[in-house]
């Protein structure tokens, strides 16, 4: 069974600090996390021009503009925290919503790409994404079998590395939605590992994830959960990510492997005694 590749979420939890997020990927490193993931848009293109004018009150202003420009990480903050995933040595990647930020995100030349639900089915956006080649995790939160399928055709006929993650694209999600058993469907749907992106507020569900035999694991991180944001309510604290982790490695070593009929050598002496006045 492949290890389970964990991934530390702080998209857009850092609120624009870069000292913030930082800290979130040093505290994601010493955790356990394989990498941090952040997210990237081009405001302007993602988002309509009435929209940004629209009112919504935040830290940076009145309306959704200032609080999106708030929000998004530019080249200045992305060369550093390019440069301290270098000194704390934990990869980094991001979630493109549009080909600008496509484009500005290959000059790190990052490991992996993520697709995420919202964008699976921008057919443009993802064929760019899977010309780079790259290990790609697509999240399949609320999308249909038929725009799943057609997100891996992509993949497929590029040949570019993939793996699902099931998603339920709710925040927070309601344990009962969580529909687990899709990591299974998936896996036999499309041949291919499949992970799990989650955002509900505790851990039981990703632990049962992750004895259904996922390959990665996203969650949302936060240094705390009453901090601003649309996010926060649906993420780990530190503590809880630690926790996370330290259980997943447990529930790793205790699924072991495929195989029946294999007797311990620690079974065999107590085999012995408690079998001892059988006569076959």
């Amino acid at each position: 069974m492949k290890k389970i590749f964990i991934i530390g979420e702080i998209g857009i939890n850092h609120n624009g600090d870069i000292k913030l997020a930082k800290k979130l990927m040093l505290k994601s490193k010493e955790a356990g996390c394989d990498a941090v993931k952040f997210q990237k848009r081009d405001i302007d293109t993602v988002y309509d021009k009435e929209f940004l004018k629209s009112y919504r009150e935040s830290p940076w202003g009145n309306t959704q503009r200032d609080q999106k420009k708030g929000l998004e990480f530019g080249i200045e903050e992305f060369d550093e925290i390019n440069r301290y995933s270098k000194e704390i040595n934990i990869e980094w990647f991001a979630s493109a919503w549009d080909l600008k930020s496509v484009e500005f995100l290959k000059k790190y030349n990052l490991k992996y790409n993520k697709i995420t639900s919202a964008m699976i089915v921008d057919h443009k956006l993802i064929e760019a994404i899977a010309l780079q080649k790259k290990h790609t995790f697509i999240s399949t939160g609320m999308s249909s079998l038929e725009e799943i399928e057609a997100a891996v055709n992509i993949f497929e006929k590029n040949s570019c590395p993939f793996e699902l993650m099931h998603c339920v694209s709710t925040y927070p999600m309601k344990t009962e939605h969580a529909n687990l058993l899709t990591i299974n469907a998936l896996k036999k749907k499309f041949n291919c590992d499949v992970g799990y992106s989650g955002h509900e507020s505790g851990l039981a569900v990703s632990y049962a994830a992750a004895s259904l035999g996922i390959t990665s694991l996203e969650r949302h991180i936060t240094l705390d959960r009453t901090m601003y944001g649309s996010d926060q309510a649906s993420s780990l604290e530190i503590n809880g990510l630690t926790t996370l982790i330290s259980v997943i490695k447990k529930i790793e070593l205790a699924l072991g492997e495929e195989k029946i009929g294999v007797i311990l050598e620690d079974e065999k002496p107590i085999a012995k005694k408690l079998r001892a006045h059988i006569k076959n």
